[in-house]
């Protein structure tokens, strides 16, 4: 055989060995971070921040020919005056967001972050979760079935107090299961502060909290847990925690309330089947992929047959690696939570948001890990950490395509187009023209106000016409005191009671029609004419 030949054979074989190598030293490292105690908090703390950084980045690609979304521009504003509620909600959210901004600049991608910085937080508390219910491999397993769930990555760009349920209910789990096994009146301290932290997060958090009590209730272990201190003074200490916040309930005459019936009571029996129908449907979809991943991370590719596979992963004997009791705490919590509320809705004629379900299933991939008879073999946790960086890489290089393919699909959009940022600069500018002052209050719908605080550099506090819940950041006599800038959209079906009561409070304004349009890598947006109501401040 000639030289060329053999040197032209044994270098592939050398590569191959070589990367044979690194993949085994790879496998060997994740493997051993996943053992130990410290190496795997550590690994899970660094991949969180990962998680964080890339998400952003993608977020930022995907939503660059939009404007942030009304609800995280809503918490910005919420932010601007630290209060102990802010009308339709507790006040968590807004002091989160204020905090924030405090430290990060005033920018569409500083919300992003946010945003991805509270799912990675989230991640990091079920983390801490699952090493009280299973071993470190399994837990690292529920870290990435969780950072694959749409929850956790790309349907958590924007921040609001559903998002950061992810962060107040982990919480509210991690103590209450450290409560059960300890007992102590310390532990009783900190999940009383949980239950009242995720209380001021949304009052919808009572179904979390319900599934707690009522987790505590039938576990066979309740007798001891319910002679121990720490039940009993996680309730004094949640209700004293909570004092301030029911007192100002008290003092608006419990507006969150009225906001919640007035929105959400009214629906019939049929509309309200078709909504839990949704709801079911929608959670269910985004629970797939995860379990899907997970399910393929685990079985591997062989050629033996679904049956040994089968035989591989499963086992008649218990794991030594879950924690029974606290395996039974966790699925009976997230049974509840996952059937308790849609046939509460169907109970109580409620209407059924699709988002109500962002909280409530985070507990699924634990659920599933915890099973007593299933085996996790090392190398799975290397295929489904592997498959979580194909993909979020994928989604980084195709987010500058796919930005461009929504807005050329559909460009007419004026709700996800709309160039609200715009508006918002060319309404300061008019204002400072005008009367050389900071523009201080804005007047207009939920949609078009809160964008205009976010984006205007003067962050003029917002006033919603017509709103019986006010968020209390500003009145309707301060805004006749100081002037203000009323704007009505006139794609919105509610443009003639926006005309009204501009007509009603702005008697002397000055009318001025603004259009804005955005374009973006070639592409036009709506263009969508404002009416723009310029109220001076009284003399």
């Amino acid at each position: 055989m000639s030289p060329t030949l053999t040197s032209s054979t044994t270098l592939p074989r050398r590569r191959r060995g070589i990367r044979r190598l690194s993949v085994r030293r790879l496998a060997a490292w994740v493997l051993a971070s996943a053992k130990d105690r410290y190496g795997a908090s550590a690994f899970v703390f660094s991949f969180a921040a990962l998680h964080a950084v890339l998400w952003t980045v993608i977020l930022i690609n995907l939503k660059a020919a939009q404007d942030i979304h009304m609800d995280v521009a809503e918490a910005f504003a919420w932010g601007q005056k630290f209060q102990l509620g802010y009308g339709k909600h507790p006040p968590l959210a807004g002091w989160v967001a204020g905090i924030w901004f405090k430290m990060f600049p005033v920018t569409d991608w500083a919300t992003y972050l946010l945003a991805m910085t509270t799912v990675s937080a989230g991640l990091v508390i079920c983390w801490l979760i699952a090493t009280r219910v299973v071993d470190y491999r399994r837990a690292f397993l529920v870290v990435v079935m969780l950072a694959i769930y749409p929850i956790f990555n790309f349907k958590g760009f924007k921040y609001n107090p559903d998002l950061l349920q992810l962060v107040t209910l982990p919480l509210l789990v991690l103590a209450y299961l450290d409560a059960f096994q300890k007992r102590t009146a310390v532990s009783g301290v900190w999940l009383g502060l949980a239950g009242a932290l995720a209380l001021m997060t949304k009052y919808w958090v009572l179904t979390m909290i319900g599934a707690v009590g009522l987790a505590a209730l039938i576990h066979p272990e309740r007798r001891e847990f319910l002679r121990a201190p720490a039940p009993w003074v996680a309730m004094v200490v949640a209700v004293v925690a909570m004092i301030p916040h029911l007192l100002w309930l008290k003092d608006v005459d419990f507006v969150p309330l009225t906001y919640a019936g007035d929105v959400y009571g009214h629906v019939t029996r049929a509309q309200c089947a078709r909504l839990v129908l949704g709801y079911i449907e929608h959670n269910l979809g985004l629970l797939v992929l995860p379990v899907l991943i997970a399910a393929l991370a685990l079985a591997g590719i062989s050629l033996r047959g679904p049956r040994a596979t089968l035989a591989r992963l499963w086992s008649s004997t218990a794991s030594t690696g879950v924690n029974g009791t606290q395996a039974l705490n966790v699925w009976i919590i997230q049974i509840i939570v996952a059937v308790g509320p849609p046939l509460g809705a169907l109970i109580f004629n409620v209407y059924m948001k699709t988002d109500w379900g962002i909280s409530l299933f985070f507990l699924v991939p634990l659920a599933l890990v915890c099973l007593p008879s299933l085996r996790v073999p090392g190398v799975a946790l290397l295929r489904i950490a592997a498959i979580w960086l194909v993909l979020t890489l994928a989604t980084l290089a195709a987010s500058p395509a796919i930005a461009v393919h929504e807005i050329s699909d559909d460009p007419r959009l004026a709700f996800s187009y709309g160039a609200r940022s715009q508006l918002a600069r060319e309404l300061t500018g008019l204002w400072h023209n005008r009367f050389f002052t900071r523009w201080s209050v804005v007047a207009g719908t939920t949609e078009v106000g809160e964008p205009m605080t976010f984006y205007s550099p003067d962050h003029p506090a917002p006033l919603t016409p017509g709103e019986i819940w006010s968020s209390g950041l500003t009145s309707l006599d301060e805004a006749r005191r100081l002037g203000f800038i009323g704007v009505c959209d006139t794609t919105d079906n509610r443009l003639p009671e926006c005309e009204a009561w501009m007509a009603a409070n702005g008697k002397d304004a000055e009318q001025v029609a603004i259009t804005t349009q955005r374009f973006f890598k070639g592409h036009a947006g709506p263009a969508v004419t404002w009416k723009v109501y310029i109220v001076p401040p009284a003399k």
